[in-house]
């Protein structure tokens, strides 16, 4: 899935403790690897913290842990 049109918000953009529904990818090399790892459309995720500096986020994907590059949590769009 590979976002045509802008729509919802980045993942990027929200907060620690706050949540969203995937809704789909802005990459599509890295929405594979995503859905790769269990980030799937519909999945809900939240951000548990923000690494050091800024430069990552550590998220909860469905009870699942991961960590992920500020840039690669862009491609993300949430609903």
């Amino acid at each position: 899935m590979v976002a045509t049109l802008a729509f919802g918000k980045q993942l990027s953009q929200m907060k620690p403790g706050k949540a969203g529904f995937v809704a789909q990818f802005t990459n599509e090399q890295l929405g594979c690897k995503l859905l790769a790892m269990g980030v799937l459309p519909g999945s809900r995720v939240e951000i548990v913290r923000e690494g050091a500096f800024g430069g990552s986020l550590y998220l909860k994907v469905d009870g699942n842990y991961l960590a992920l590059r500020r840039q690669e949590a862009a491609c993300i769009l949430l609903r």
